[in-house]
């Protein structure tokens, strides 16, 4: 079956009509059918991966496992299900990825909201209306020729109350640092402010990270629980569904979690969703194409694939768009919706601002006759950071680069096979590597963040279709170009050199420093926060959707996730894309099911 037969009205079979379909149910298309089902339409959600549920897939009877979950990458999509093709520069050729390395895409129901850690970071409210904000302080000189940031069309204000209702919703565990515009002792001074304090008190910290914190303090910084999503005590979420406080098993990033104590989809709305008759889930099905009438200005439905590869057509009168930030721009380009991003001309839009997250680390190594750790205890975002060097919290001048990041103490938990951390200059084999990781795996700070820094656009860092690699259904796989640049290296290197200076005043004998640089490595994992290609903004030439996440072309598509991010910030981006999808969620709700069209003129 090729590509152009797979959705012909005569392959396709067709079922009966929807009022909305989702593609893709993760955090953004189970909030929004929660939403739309709430407000009476019918609704199907179509995954490509499996049904996950938190009882059956993670009991709590289950051991951890993580060769099978962290070395085998059991709840990740596989490469030869789907790949990207990668290059660093538009001169070279792009090859296909045969192993996930830099990222991980997820695949399943709950999608990322499975396996992440949960940290629960909201953007300052500068990084809403950046490239503004940077040229009116340092001048439109000061930054790079080539950078390509905008700002979102939205800004912090609008969009706190539905930062708070994805938190409520979560449950999410932290210290509140500007509460309506006063400053609070111990949380994070540099937040925009927030309506009310989180739901839940922020986690009990572990001794290193509490060490962290007192030399943070020292050095003059304000050391801040992390907000999380990792519950500190028994919590009840405004749909009824209650959650338990974590037991820190060190098994939260690439793994379920089988105590109800992270925020997921599956702890948080499927419980409630699954059980409307106005919802439908149909899962090991992947959406092909969106399909539109003769004008291309309407959608009319989806064409999607079943595991047994026979093709069905879903007709529905709004489409929304919420897979994964990549899949979201490879649709788009696939069903020739909105103009693809040419970087020569700098002219198109869905491939635009493609950006990632600029990570390294600092291992510090103490005497084990004095320090013990216990780095088996953990949690996905517990730890203490600061948040000083963060967007432009500091004034850049004197440096010569934008941007910034969060630096922090934070301890996933030392799992025994990627924990066999051993100080410099010790042999890689033998006795000695032996010696080495037996005495320093108690001892030994190894941050689950350590450096966590934006990543901004530039005109020459974009998604397209590969003109030689297909996939199985004869689809031209995405192709990725993406590479480190100057300002985001110089960033790097001054967050780094940073955080070791508080590693070291923790009393480190001795420091790893492990730096981002040039080129981009696709093997070497760094998040999976992958951001743009399908980008917002004010201005239809330069985004693919409005401030409500519609599209420019197709007014009944919107389309979610980090994907509309014009450029990432020096955070974990989820917690922003939950609560633009309550944003849009409110939009459709309130304007567009009244008067369907362009919410914004064009």
């Amino acid at each position: 079956m090729d590509f152009e037969q797979l959705w012909s009205p005569v392959m396709a079979r067709i079922l009966p009509k929807k009022d909305v379909v989702i593609i893709g149910l993760g955090w953004t298309g189970a909030v929004m059918a929660q939403e739309l089902t709430d407000e009476g339409l019918d609704v199907i959600a179509i995954e490509r991966g499996p049904w996950r549920d938190a009882p059956t897939d993670f009991p709590p009877s289950q051991m951890q496992d993580e060769l099978r979950y962290r070395v085998r990458h059991e709840l990740f999509l596989r490469p030869d299900q789907l790949t990207f093709t990668f290059r660093n520069k538009v001169d070279q050729q792009a090859l296909p990825i045969r192993n996930w390395g830099a990222f991980m895409p997820p695949n399943g129901v709950g999608g990322g909201g499975v396996h992440w850690n949960a940290e629960m970071w909201r953007f300052l409210p500068s990084d809403f209306v950046l490239k503004t904000h940077l040229t009116q302080r340092y001048g439109a000189d000061f930054l790079p020729s080539d950078m390509t940031i905008q700002d979102w069309g939205i800004t912090y204000d609008e969009l706190e109350p539905h930062y708070d209702r994805f938190e409520y919703l979560c449950g999410t565990s932290g210290t509140a640092g500007n509460l309506r515009g006063k400053i609070m002792e111990g949380g994070n001074p540099f937040e925009g402010p927030r309506s009310r304090d989180y739901p839940t008190k922020a986690q009990p910290q572990p001794f290193s990270h509490t060490l962290f914190g007192k030399a943070a303090r020292e050095l003059g910084y304000k050391p801040f629980p992390q907000p999380s999503g990792n519950l500190s005590t028994a919590y009840t979420n405004p749909l009824g569904l209650r959650m338990g406080p974590c037991t820190y098993c060190g098994f939260c990033e690439w793994f379920g979690c089988s105590n109800y104590s992270k925020a997921s989809p599956q702890t948080t709305i499927l419980p409630v969703l699954v059980r409307k008759s106005n919802f439908t889930a149909r899962d090991n099905s992947e959406v092909v194409k969106i399909n539109t009438d003769r004008s291309g200005k309407h959608a009319t439905g989806v064409t999607f694939v079943d595991s047994s590869g026979e093709a069905w057509e879903q007709p529905a009168d709004l489409v929304i768009l919420s897979a994964f930030s990549l899949f979201n721009a490879q649709l788009m380009l696939h069903s020739g919706i909105g103009q693809p991003y040419d970087p020569a001309t700098g002219e198109g839009r869905i491939g635009r601002n493609f950006t990632h997250q600029t990570t390294s680390s600092v291992n510090g190594f103490f005497d084990h006759t004095k320090f013990n750790f216990n780095p088996f205890i953990g949690s996905g975002s517990i730890g203490m950071c600061i948040d000083e060097f963060n967007g432009d919290n500091f004034d850049h001048g004197p440096h010569g680069f934008v941007g910034g990041g969060y630096v922090g103490q934070v301890q996933t938990g030392a799992r025994p096979i990627e924990s066999a951390l051993t100080p410099p200059g010790t042999p890689k084999w033998g006795t000695g590597w032996k010696n080495a990781v037996r005495d320093n795996y108690l001892s030994t700070v190894k941050p689950g963040t350590g450096v966590h820094g934006s990543f901004y656009a530039y005109r020459d860092i974009y998604l397209d279709l590969d003109p030689l690699y297909k996939d199985r259904f004869s689809r031209p796989l995405m192709r990725m170009t993406i590479d480190i640049k100057e300002n985001e290296a110089k960033q790097n290197r001054f967050l780094t050199d940073k955080f070791a200076e508080i590693i070291k005043a923790m009393g480190a004998a001795s420091l790893a420093k492990t730096y981002r640089t040039a080129p981009y490595d696709s093997t070497t994992y760094q998040t999976t926060h992958l951001n743009g290609g399908v980008i917002m903004g004010a201005d239809p030439k330069t985004s693919a959707v409005n401030r409500y996440l519609q599209s420019w072309d197709v007014s009944n598509l919107f389309v979610l996730g980090a994907s509309a991010f014009p450029q990432n910030a020096g955070y974990n981006p989820t917690l922003t894309v939950g609560a633009l999808a309550y944003w849009a969620a409110d939009a459709i709700r309130n304007q567009y099911l009244t008067k369907p069209g362009p919410l914004v003129d064009a």
